[in-house]
């Protein structure tokens, strides 16, 4: 098993270290591509994009997730029902919703076609699709259930007696969260933004749909390198190089975890 998670790894290495040379590669092996990838002002400003749509993404979702799963964790009766209902709009396709999300931020989509209507505009807003905003929006919603299961699965843990404690030393609803609920459910948090971060970063798909020039990702260039160019080497470490930065940041997520949750012992 670990040879064969580490084959790709490896193969993509050994290409990043080769040089383009028309249809194949050139003799030898070099470190050109990448400096050609920390090199041009061009690259690492994609590299910055990514990583600030990604967060934005990973804050939104946690933001939006984190209410839905304290009110199942404190206050549903039926939980199951509940948890069902809440994932139940991510069983159809990722590309599907994508593209409800084009239809519903579209020039001609339901949120213009709404404010027109109330007499909100006189034209449809062009500021909703093919920038950052909508790529944020889209994979907020695509992996909101990835957010709200850890979370929820981190609030049901905590001791009740805790909050009872504190509520009869006399603290409120908010100094109780804030002191005890919210503490003690940061590893759940914390494990849901690496969740959502880390693919995220990696996401093509979305940035292709709904991103236009404005929004486009680090992962549109290196399925350009591949697919469209042939630069294959440049493909390879674009890719390595990403990887590395991402790898970088869910390291920084887990050491907080754990401080998180030395903090809650």
């Amino acid at each position: 098993m670990g040879v064969a998670l580490a084959a790709p790894l490896l193969l993509m290495v050994l290409t990043s270290l080769q040089a383009q040379s028309g249809p194949g590669f050139a003799a030898g092996w070099t470190l050109d591509q990448y400096g050609a990838v920390l090199g041009r002002a061009s690259y690492r400003l994609l590299f910055l994009r990514s990583v600030a749509i990604s967060a934005a993404v990973t804050l939104v979702t946690v933001a939006l997730a984190y209410p839905m799963a304290y009110f199942v964790a404190f206050h549903a009766k039926h939980k199951f029902i509940w948890l069902v209902a809440l994932t139940i709009p991510f069983w159809t396709s990722y590309l599907l919703r994508v593209f409800a999300w084009k239809i519903i931020l579209g020039y001609g989509g339901v949120i213009n076609s709404a404010l027109m209507r109330l007499h909100l505009i006189d034209q449809p807003l062009g500021v909703l699709l093919y920038n950052p905003f909508a790529v944020v929006v889209t994979l907020a919603h695509a992996w909101a259930a990835f957010a709200i299961l850890p979370i929820y699965v981190s609030l049901e843990k905590i001791d009740r007696s805790l909050l009872e404690a504190a509520s009869d030393l006399g603290d409120g609803p908010l100094r109780r969260f804030l002191r005890i609920t919210l503490p003690l459910s940061m590893p759940g948090v914390i494990g849901a933004a690496i969740l959502i971060f880390v693919p995220t970063t990696g996401d093509y798909v979305t940035p292709a749909l709904v991103g236009g020039t404005q929004g486009t990702m680090i992962a549109n260039l290196i399925e350009v390198q591949f697919n469209s160019v042939g630069n294959w080497p440049l493909g390879a470490a674009l890719s390595l190089v990403s990887m590395a930065i991402v790898a970088v940041i869910a390291g920084l997520f887990l050491a907080s975890a754990r401080a998180a949750a030395k903090a809650a012992r």
